[in-house]
């Protein structure tokens, strides 16, 4: 089975998690774009979304969904996103796409957050993939240094300034055997907006498709 398909399988399972009248919280990334194209279908039963990017909200106002403000709502009961990296323990590293902090901040006002991977995504221990760091841009430099002591090599990911206006450095070569307190170390360095560590706030549920279906894996 191709990736794409995987993707759209584990898409379509977040589907049963989605209920009449629900505001969802909805993610950044190839495997969203599949679950954004499975809730235009339900466009009329779901009251709306919450976005974390400006990338999926686009999608989602072309699919006739309302995309509220987060401010102006509660907190949600679903949030749907994909990720880098998972783990069986739940914990993630997101921001490939450079909607980390966005998406941190909407899985943190979500009671459930239901996260859809392929099985190429799932690995033992986090940090083959270079894990992701929204930084202030005056404080680049500043941050990368520390990184360094800290084991990594970060590099400046050109050219790409997040929706909130920052840069992101994607730190290579890091074996995170203690995910959560990474994640707490690294928020701590002056200047870093956050780090696409989900740790401390791990997945509910893990939703993971490969050639023989999609496993359900619950925190």
């Amino acid at each position: 089975m191709n990736p794409d398909e995987k993707k759209r399988r584990a898409a379509e399972a977040a589907m049963e998690f989605v209920t009449d009248g629900m505001l969802i919280g909805v993610g950044t990334g190839s495997t969203v774009n599949h679950f954004i194209a499975a809730l235009a279908a339900w466009r009329g039963r779901v009251s709306g979304a919450v976005s974390s990017s400006e990338a999926s909200s686009l999608l989602l106002k072309q699919a006739g969904i309302d995309v509220a403000d987060l401010n102006s709502v509660g907190g949600l009961e679903l949030y749907v996103d994909g990720a880098d990296e998972a783990t069986r323990h739940l914990q993630l590293i997101k921001g490939g796409g450079g909607a980390l902090t966005r998406e941190k901040v909407v899985a943190a006002a979500s009671q459930r957050f239901v996260c859809i991977v392929d099985d190429s995504k799932v690995v033992d221990v986090l940090g083959r993939f270079p894990l992701p760091i929204e930084v202030i841009p005056m404080a680049r430099s500043l941050v990368a240094r520390q990184l360094v002591k800290l084991g990594g090599q970060p590099v400046w990911r050109e050219g790409l300034v997040t929706d909130n206006g920052n840069i992101i450095l994607d730190v290579h070569n890091l074996e995170i055997l203690d995910p959560p307190a990474l994640e707490s170390e690294i928020n701590q360095l002056p200047g870093v907006v956050t780090v696409g560590l989900f740790a401390r706030r791990p997945a509910d549920v893990l939703l993971v498709a490969g050639d023989e279906g999609v496993q359900r894996i619950d925190r």
